[in-house]
């Protein structure tokens, strides 16, 4: 329970970015088939899970340790 309560803000972050990076393949994708990313659905839900992550804990306080 600790682990989700320390990281919360980045499971929110992953759920969120994995939803995007899903949508964003079923609505926009790659007609062709030869885009890396966006070519198949597990590839951009992985890529918006890792990129909301990110963006998400650019938002995560700091504790300095005094």
């Amino acid at each position: 329970m600790n682990f989700i309560i320390k990281y919360k803000l980045s499971i929110i972050g992953i759920v969120v970015g994995a939803i995007g990076g899903y949508l964003y393949y079923h609505f926009i994708g790659c007609a062709s088939g030869t885009c890396a990313i966006t070519s198949k659905p597990l590839n951009s839900t992985l890529y918006g899970a890792m990129m909301g992550a990110l963006i998400f804990n650019t938002f995560k306080k700091e504790t300095s340790k005094s």
